[in-house]
């Protein structure tokens, strides 16, 4: 689940949530409170009452004043009666009333265990209350009671007031206690609701984080052997996923650093036994000069020419090491021309051809492209193709007649260039990596012969950049054969 979409679902739940509970709370609350009422003073409770205190006070005590009010149609003199007048109270004291009687001005009953001194000062004169409610008043200040009045006459003419006097605190205190509970129980919803929303949306976003900062600890270890799982679509999983993705090309990134730092070693290992073969040789022939060994002119000539080939060799080794530095940082200078194929060919075959006699090779050279064929190429960097693909021939030679042959043909919109020797021959299971940087076919074979294993990357870099491509095919114990192919330079003829 989105983030974006947690937290919407959060807040209509923070919202509606409390809302609902709130209401259920309410009807609950106040169905409680309505039958407590009920049961406390017998009359029937309304949602539409309730909230009237003095209409619920006036009620609770309007059949005992409606027994009145037939009592003093029917003998006032009953109202003397102290008897009665108990009787009258002692039901009104389950309804928190009491009765008063005040005959002139003088207070002849008291239903109450209180002072009612107070009271009695602040009540109605005889026929001069104002109603309220229910045939009552509401008699305020530090008395708080709701007071219905009942006026007679009796014998003399002496004026009698009844009074049922009902204590508003007592009732109003009931409505409070259930504005607390609401108040209290609101109060809970909210923080039950907010409890469950922070933990719903913590444990959605800490358990990604932490697995976040387990996985960051362990590749600042060096640890990338793990798998940080995200099965969710939110924000944070995608997160994750991302995090797991970086974390595999670090891996990657982490085994060619390790196979990179590897090769170095082999590479160092091998151009160092490159560099001791050819310096061993001229040291021993140039010490056999100054010995005097070479005594005649003709061993003074096959020393030079040795001494020579070795310092190509060399020489050979080292471009080779300054182009492959080149190749890492993508710096290869590339100086393109159109050249003519049987004019370049020639002339390189008569170059290689010169160095294979020196090395007592047999080489030989086939052209098969019509005069004039053109490819566009850097000369200098082709003839690298050529040198490196023959050094590596002559390299691995291991029959007492060696030879080379080189053939150039035209196979369409393509110049199919083929270097063939009878070397050793490469297995059928290494043809498809002797391009790869680095790579031996034969680890203790090219432990003593020498070898880089960088000569063939660094063809199939130039023929790849050159927009051709190269590939071997071989026979074990016969000879290899590299194929190379660039495309002809053909003129587009501008529109008429």
């Amino acid at each position: 689940m989105k983030l974006k979409t947690r937290l919407i679902i959060a807040f209509l739940i923070i919202i509606l949530a409390p809302s609902i509970l709130f209401g259920v709370a309410l009807l609950g609350f106040t169905k409680y409170q309505m039958n407590t009422l009920e049961e406390s003073y017998g009359i029937p409770i309304s949602y539409e009452n309730i909230s009237d205190s003095m209409q619920v006070i006036g009620k609770t005590t309007q059949d005992v004043f409606e027994e009145l009010k037939k009592q003093a149609d029917a003998d006032p003199r009953k109202f003397l009666d102290k008897e009665y007048l108990g009787q009258i109270n002692t039901s009104l004291m389950d309804k928190h009333s009491f009765l008063l009687v005040r005959l002139g001005d003088t207070l002849y009953y008291n239903g109450s265990e209180e002072d009612v001194s107070e009271l009695f000062d602040q009540l109605p004169a005889y026929r001069g209350f104002v109603s309220a409610s229910d045939g009552g008043s509401y008699i305020g200040r530090t008395v708080q009671a709701f007071v219905k009045q009942l006026d007679l006459l009796l014998e003399n003419d002496q004026e009698a007031s009844i009074f049922v006097v009902s204590s508003a605190s007592k009732i109003v205190s009931q409505t409070k206690k259930l504005m607390v509970d609401l108040l209290i129980s609101i109060g809970i919803i909210l923080v039950f609701t907010a409890f469950l929303m922070i933990i719903w949306i913590y444990t959605g976003i800490h358990t990604p984080l932490g697995k976040l900062s387990e996985a960051t600890h362990r590749i600042k270890e060096g640890d990338f052997d793990f798998e940080l799982e995200a099965k969710g679509h939110d924000e944070i999983s995608e997160l994750c996923r991302d995090f797991d993705e970086m974390r595999q090309r670090l891996k990657d990134l982490d085994e060619e650093k390790k196979t990179f730092d590897r090769q170095s070693k082999e590479l160092i290992s091998n151009i160092s036994h490159d560099l001791k073969t050819p310096i061993t040789a001229v040291k021993g022939y140039v010490e056999g000069i100054m010995d005097g060994v070479a005594d005649t002119p003709e061993k003074m000539d096959r020393y030079i020419r040795t001494i020579y080939i070795k310092a190509n060799d060399m020489d050979r080794l080292i471009n080779e090491l300054t182009f492959y530095s080149k190749i890492d940082t993508n710096r290869i200078p590339y100086n393109f021309n159109k050249i003519d194929v049987t004019e370049y060919f020639d002339d390189c075959a008569e170059e290689v051809g010169l160095e294979m006699r020196e090395r007592n090779i047999v080489f030989s050279y086939i052209n098969t492209t019509d005069p004039g064929a053109l490819i566009i190429a850097d000369a200098e960097q082709l003839k690298r193709v050529i040198n490196n693909i023959i050094g590596n021939s002559v390299k691995y030679m291991d029959k007492p007649k060696k030879y080379v042959q080189l053939r150039v043909m035209d196979i369409g919109d393509f110049i199919q260039i083929e270097l063939e020797d009878n070397g050793k021959g490469i297995p059928n299971k290494d043809l498809v990596s002797i391009f790869d940087r680095f790579y031996r076919t034969d680890l203790s074979r090219n432990s003593s012969q020498g070898g880089s294993g960088i000569g063939l990357s660094i063809v199939k870099k130039i023929i790849e950049d050159h927009g051709g491509r190269i590939w071997a095919t071989s026979r074990v114990g016969e000879g290899t054969t590299m194929h190379l192919e660039i495309r002809k330079y053909q003129e587009v003829p501008g529109n008429e």
